[in-house]
């Protein structure tokens, strides 16, 4: 069984040859290790190879192992999955980024619920760029409202986009769908100057989402395993 030392090793040379290939520094790329469904001491264990920021698709996970960790302050914790409105206080208090804002009532919660005492909350649009009964996510025409609001709350910071495109055999659909992210986030990084992020591509697709303009790959499996 691959270790998760060697798990990053792989991943981040991966990467790096995608930057490459794409003619783009490595240092543009950010790597979010997914650690959903994995004990605290797998994250410790990521953490000790240098790896600093964790996604967690699950609030109570998200709380438990924050807890756990608490020792490593310079830690860094995103929530990516679906949010439901009686978890945005645990989000709040928690993750210093989260990746899956798709409404406007989610908004004002995280806000209303921001401790005063911690940074602003950084905050993603997640965008269903292929219309998919099935995720989380809002039109590309609704981004402008939801950032604008983003933007009216002192507790938060526009940052940028996440998506999840459809999963899909054919590469050029795919690569349109990546495209497409990265105009929309052309734009709304010219209209807010502290936007900087993508968060685009996990470990079957962050290649091609590397080189169509992705800042943040997320990637859970190829690192710490197939998940319990």
């Amino acid at each position: 069984m691959k270790s998760i030392a060697e798990g990053l090793i792989e991943v981040r040379k991966q990467i790096a040859i995608a930057c490459e290939n794409s003619q783009r520094e490595q240092s543009s790329v950010q790597l979010l290790a997914v650690s959903k469904t994995k004990p605290a001491t797998a994250v410790q264990a990521a953490y000790q190879q240098g790896q600093h920021k964790f996604g967690e698709n699950y609030v109570q996970e998200l709380v438990t192992k924050a807890q756990q960790l608490a020792d490593l302050k310079d830690i860094e914790w995103h929530f990516i999955g679906p949010i439901q409105s009686n978890k945005t206080k645990d989000i709040a208090k928690t993750a210093a980024w989260v990746h899956s804002v798709d409404r406007a009532k989610i908004i004002r919660r995280l806000a209303e619920q921001r401790p005063s005492g911690l940074r602003p909350l950084n905050v993603l649009i997640q965008v269903n760029i292929d219309d998919e009964e099935t995720k989380s996510g809002v039109a590309p025409s609704q981004i402008a409202e939801l950032a604008a609001l983003v933007d009216d709350y002192p507790q938060l910071r526009l940052r940028g986009l996440m998506t999840i495109p459809r999963a899909n055999s054919d590469e050029a659909q795919q690569q349109q769908s990546f495209e497409h992210m990265a105009n929309l986030y052309s734009e709304l990084s010219s209209q807010y100057p502290e936007v900087d992020t993508l968060s685009m591509g996990m470990s079957g697709d962050l290649e091609l989402a590397i080189a169509c303009g992705s800042t943040l790959v997320r990637v859970g499996t190829a690192i710490f395993g197939a998940r319990t």
